[in-house]
């Protein structure tokens, strides 16, 4: 189980394979689609991978309410607690 800077920290990396986003510009209060422009095909791909990275199940109905970074990180936290 990952702590939460372990997860901001890989969700970053997946962000910037993806995006190309340098991994700094990933912060807990930035949302996705508004500050990041990761549209909702990118959006899946780095659920996907974040569900690889984290061993967690990422539900599609859930994705829409991953808006912004700390959604992301908080629901991969508790999906491992």
């Amino acid at each position: 189980m990952a702590d939460k800077e372990a997860i901001l920290a890989g969700l970053a990396e997946i962000v910037n394979e993806e995006t190309g986003l340098e991994t700094e510009e990933v912060q807990l209060e930035k949302s996705f689609t508004d500050d990041l422009d990761i549209d909702s095909i990118s959006m899946m791909t780095i659920v996907v991978n974040a569900e690889e990275k984290f061993d967690v199940k990422i539900p599609d109905e859930e994705v829409k309410n991953l808006k912004t970074v700390n959604d992301a990180v908080e629901f991969i936290a508790a999906a491992q607690a």
